[in-house]
């Protein structure tokens, strides 16, 4: 092939594939990323080498670029990838690709290959998740952030409440942690933020929300849960985050701290998202006032 040098130094996956969609050009990019040399995989079909390619809509698509010359594009955001090169960077275990297919006609405008032109796009997409989560998650602790928990819970309110279901939120603060800051250093109290927020992440299913709502106070959303329910997962919180040593490797320091929860679930009359959290903050401070260390809820009447 007359251009086979320069699409061998190409920073691209190339692939042509002949109507029984056997390999007919694999550059060095392809080879480099598959372990597939271009002497044994030219002349052999395809789904041999790659049987995971074998799916609906990757046989539509090939065949769509047979019949009608027309292109095909595949998104990373839709479909992550085509074939399945292993690369891990910032959370992902696969390249991250954008793909297009398109027709190599004849002299007599007939298609008769089809070529696949494979971009890694794996970095783009790790900035991408690495902005989202920026703009999502507190950078100290990263559970979410303030702006997070009022819009996610503006939509589980909503939802919540077209529905009828329970939904409950717990606010909790660390206790008396100025005198933290004060005795062991702002250092060790980012730590102990840290450390508290990890433990009561633990404590949640999947499908809860955690957030920090400002300096030492959390925000957890708790889906349909009823406040029985959520005072329940409010003294796992408070009892692990109690029973746990909070040692700061770099001093050898160690502390233990304790936390204050109040608990409010949806009713009837909860009219906005602001209201219920305001009920849960409300139970926070009743918390704090009769002692701290200890789980208070507050129904609304």
């Amino acid at each position: 092939m007359i251009y086979r040098q320069v699409f061998d130094v190409l920073n691209l996956g190339l692939v042509i594939l002949d109507e029984g969609l056997r390999v007919c050009y694999w550059n060095r990019w392809m080879t480099r990323h598959s372990g597939f040399d271009c002497e044994n995989i030219i002349g052999s079909p395809l789904l041999e080498f790659f049987p995971d390619l074998d799916t609906k809509y990757f046989n539509r698509s090939v065949r769509s670029v047979f019949k009608f010359g027309s292109f095909v594009f595949m998104s990373q955001k839709l479909h992550k990838y085509l074939f399945k090169f292993e690369k891990k960077v910032s959370g992902f275990q696969h390249m991250q690709q954008s793909v297009t297919m398109g027709p190599i006609k004849d002299k007599d405008n007939v298609v008769e290959h089809v070529f696949i032109v494979i971009q890694d796009v794996t970095e783009m997409a790790a900035y991408e998740r690495k902005l989202h989560d920026m703009n999502i998650k507190d950078g100290l602790t990263g559970v979410y952030n303030r702006r997070y928990l009022e819009t996610r819970l503006k939509d589980e309110f909503d939802r919540h409440k077209r529905y009828c279901h329970a939904l409950s939120v717990i606010m909790f603060d660390i206790d008396h942690f100025k005198s933290i800051n004060d005795t062991f250093g702002h250092q060790y109290g980012d730590f102990v933020l840290k450390e508290v927020s990890a433990t009561a992440l633990d404590t949640l299913r999947v499908n809860d929300a955690l957030a920090r709502y400002g300096g030492e106070e959390f925000c957890c959303i708790l889906p349909e849960t009823t406040i029985s329910s959520a005072m329940m997962v409010a003294e796992r919180i408070r009892k692990n985050v109690e029973s746990q040593e909070n040692r700061f490797n770099a001093t050898m320091t160690s502390a233990k701290v304790t936390i204050s929860l109040g608990v409010s679930e949806l009713c009837e009359i909860t009219d906005t998202h602001e209201m219920l959290l305001k009920k849960a903050d409300d139970a926070l401070y009743k918390a704090k006032r009769e002692g701290r260390n200890r789980v208070v809820s507050m129904t609304l009447f």
